[in-house]
């Protein structure tokens, strides 16, 4: 089951966090009980409660990308809740999270929410997974915070500097939407196969857009705001992030997708600068690699979170 968690980020923000397990058991065998930590010393229920404590799994906290949301990790989280407590946030100004417009939409901000959701969540020390901006975010929390991460995953996010240039086609991109959509069936084609932006159609491209689209009077709109995006994306496309990069002390995977907008030399250059880094590549992958090879995605992520952040034996 998926079941929603409201934290506090920086500013008051509210945050949407869904975890992806079973709820803990109440009564004597849970922590929620009359047995649970407060009721130490009263019996064998609560040195069970105890040990149950101990015995927690390891935490992953999986942060998507510019646009994205919680549940487009849906899958990832799934076969993670297997091992960890996977819990997976709409950061701001996305999902069911806050979307205020005039609040803070820099590096700083996301940061401080990533960090104060694995502290309210009681989730450290953790494993990252970021997608893109999500992996910035990631990777600058476990540098800024190396207490608190275990483990780090980047899929698909440069560290090099991307430009003025970069920042205005963006934003010319965001004005050819052809919003609102008539139906979804609109929106998998335009962002599928339409879209001028694509080299070659991508269906699953398609998907993870119609994920992030809500239905009004008038047709199907983003849940975001393109304009909060934009500003949210100009944080960083100016600066390089080579510096954080290499004061991330954990050990570090970089996936990319052969067709997706990490490049293999950059990629091999992070993992170089990075003291732990790891290198994987996904074929037939685009930005988009745990949508677009769900199975080959997990095929390199699990045994890099088995060796790095292995669960307490039964």
């Amino acid at each position: 089951m998926v079941r929603r968690i409201d934290v506090t980020g920086a500013d008051g923000i509210r945050l949407a966090a869904w975890e992806f397990a079973d709820p803990p058991k109440a009564g004597p065998e849970g922590l929620g009980g009359p047995a649970g930590p407060g009721a130490a010393g009263r019996g064998p229920g609560a040195a069970r409660a105890v040990e149950a404590q101990r015995r927690k799994p390891p935490g992953v906290l999986l942060l998507h990308g510019l646009m994205g949301r919680a549940s487009h990790w849906a899958g990832t989280a799934r076969w993670l809740a297997d091992r960890y407590r996977a819990v997976a946030l709409d950061q701001r100004g996305h999902g069911r999270s806050d979307k205020p417009g005039g609040a803070r939409y820099d590096r700083e901000a996301f940061v401080a929410d990533a960090e104060a959701a694995l502290e309210q969540l009681d989730l450290a020390p953790v494993a990252l997974i970021g997608h893109a901006m999500g992996a910035l975010t990631a990777w600058q929390l476990a540098a800024k915070r190396p207490d608190l991460v275990q483990a780090l995953v980047i899929s698909d996010m440069r560290a090099s500097a991307l430009g003025e240039q970069s920042q205005r086609e963006w934003e010319q991109w965001f004005d050819s939407w052809p919003v609102p959509f008539a139906t979804l069936a609109d929106v998998r084609k335009w962002f599928g196969e339409d879209d001028p932006s694509l080299e070659r159609s991508r269906p699953s491209r398609g998907e993870y857009f119609a994920e992030v689209m809500a239905e009004g009077e008038d047709g199907w709109r983003p849940v975001f705001s393109t304009r909060v995006m934009a500003r949210a994306r100009e944080t960083w496309v100016h600066d390089a992030h080579w510096d954080e990069l290499a004061q991330v002390r954990c050990p570090t995977l970089v996936v990319r997708g052969l067709d997706g907008e990490l490049g293999r030399a950059e990629a091999q250059e992070m993992v170089r600068v990075l003291p732990r880094g790891i290198y994987a590549e996904v074929t037939e992958a685009g930005h988009l690699i745990h949508y677009d090879q769900p199975e080959e995605w997990r095929r390199v992520v699990e045994p890099f979170l088995r060796a790095t952040l292995p669960t307490t034996a039964a």
